[in-house]
């Protein structure tokens, strides 16, 4: 080997996904906790406000509807954290097989509005099933705009259609 010959270095490979899980009881206190925890991993991950504002948003309207679909007290919702090349990916898990349906909620319901903003908020989001309940996912992806629908994602989109349309009072 020639004196300026040097070995091959090495390519340089991804850096592995930053992931955290958690398990929450089945309670509406959840929400809140499954938040407090995403923000203390966004802040280490150094994810930026506006990205981390809106998953907060998001993760707390998917905890509150697998809360609610929840037939025990006693069951427990999973969370689900993933930041990897630029994609933050949020997994909520519940043992329902209730798929969640978007509605358009009146304008005096309190409820019904979470799917709307996840869908406008989120990059593409879906629901994966398996023999034990299912995982709700959203993703958003930094440096694109909030909602931009032609933003590709890694998963397979899989987002419920709407709830058909109450009909009308008095028709």
């Amino acid at each position: 080997m020639s004196t300026r010959a040097r070995p091959a270095a090495a390519l340089p490979t991804a850096a592995p996904p930053l992931a955290a899980a958690y398990r929450f009881s089945s309670d509406p206190r959840s929400a809140a906790q499954a938040r407090k925890a995403l923000r203390h991993h966004l802040r280490t991950w150094r994810v930026n406000s506006e990205l981390a504002n809106s998953a907060e948003l998001l993760l707390s309207e998917l905890v509150t509807n697998a809360v609610r679909a929840q037939a025990s007290a006693d069951a427990e919702v999973g969370v689900r954290f993933v930041w990897a090349g630029g994609h933050l990916r949020l997994e909520v898990w519940d043992a329902s097989d209730e798929l969640p349906v978007m509605k358009d909620a009146e304008e005096d319901e309190e409820c019904g509005r979470g799917l709307v903003l996840v869908d406008a908020l989120a990059s593409c989001w879906g629901v994966d099933r398996d023999g034990t309940g299912k995982t709700v996912w959203a993703e958003l992806l930094a440096g694109v705009a909030v909602g931009d629908a032609s933003a590709s994602c890694r998963g397979q989109v899989q987002a419920p259609a709407r709830a058909p349309a109450a009909a009308p009072q008095g028709a």
